[in-house]
Formats: C-alpha cells, sequence, structure tokens
C-alpha cells in the first residue's frame, strides 16, 4: 500500500514538473516572437525618420517661402490698394501660405508621433527582455579559478661528469 501511494505521488509530481516546464517553454517562445515582432516594426519605423525629418525639413522651407512671399504681396498691395492684380496675387500668396504652413505642421506631427511610437516600442522591447531573462537566465555558477601555469624549467648549465 505505502509503494501505491509512493508510486502515484512521484507520478503526479513527475507530471506536474513536465507540465510546468511546457508553460515556461511556450511562455518563452510566445515573449521571444513578441520581441521579434516588435523589434521588426521599431525597424520599420527608424527607417521612417530621415523622410519624416527631410519631409518635415522641406515643407518648414515651403511655408517659410510662401510666408515670405505673402508678405511681399502684402506690401505691394498696401502702396496700391485699389490694383485687383495685387490684390490677386495677394490673396493668392496667403492661401499659399495658409496651405504650406497646415503641411508644415502636420510633417511635424507625423515626426513626433514616429520618435514617441519608437520610444514606446524600445521600452516595450526592453520590458519584454527583462521578462524573457527570467526564462533564459542561469543559476550563478561559481568557477574555479584557473591555477597559473607553472614557469618552464631551465636546463641545467652545469655538467656533472
Amino acid at each position: 500500500m505505502l509503494r501505491v501511494i509512493l508510486l502515484v505521488f512521484v507520478g503526479v509530481l513527475f507530471f506536474g514538473v513536465k507540465a510546468s516546464a511546457q508553460k515556461v517553454n511556450t511562455d518563452s517562445l510566445k515573449l521571444i516572437s513578441t520581441i521579434s515582432n516588435d523589434q521588426l516594426k521599431l525597424g520599420k519605423l527608424q527607417n521612417t525618420v530621415d523622410q519624416k525629418t527631410k519631409s518635415k525639413h522641406d515643407d518648414s522651407v515651403a511655408a517659410q517661402q510662401s510666408a515670405d512671399k505673402n508678405a511681399t504681396a502684402a506690401t505691394r498691395l498696401s502702396n496700391d490698394p485699389q490694383n485687383k492684380q495685387d490684390a490677386r496675387q495677394a490673396d493668392n500668396a496667403a492661401g499659399s501660405a495658409k496651405s504650406n504652413a497646415r503641411k508644415a505642421r502636420k510633417a511635424n506631427d507625423k515626426l513626433i508621433k514616429v520618435q514617441q511610437e519608437i520610444a514606446d516600442l524600445q521600452s516595450k522591447i526592453a520590458k519584454e527582455q527583462g521578462e524573457l531573462n527570467v526564462y533564459t537566465s542561469t543559476p550563478n555558477v561559481p568557477v574555479a579559478p584557473i591555477a597559473p601555469t607553472p614557469p618552464p624549467v631551465q636546463p641545467d648549465s652545469t655538467h656533472h661528469q
């Protein structure tokens, strides 16, 4: 009777440990998969930063140039308020300046959004790698120091005959 109870206990313990090990293995595989996907997303986002920065710069320059043209057209119109051609040019320049300023703001917002997504993904990946370290860390086993090699033996220079 005692043997049966002992065998049942060992069997339950064995299957419990096996199920726990499988859970750990699937959890770590899920984390590895998630980290890999997040790193892929991060790489794609980082590849877009240069283009978004260039777009922001180009749109800012265009907005500044439109604003300068608008100021020039407004000055010309103020010198001759009755000139229809100057009024039309000032109106067009104001519309272009407004449109280009909107594009510049949107380009800036897109760049900020990408930078924020990159920062969020980096912190998420760091957190996931910390969780993965729980599964992959090995216990610290002290390593015995390697004994230094003894110096080579010097041959005896005296001959005894």
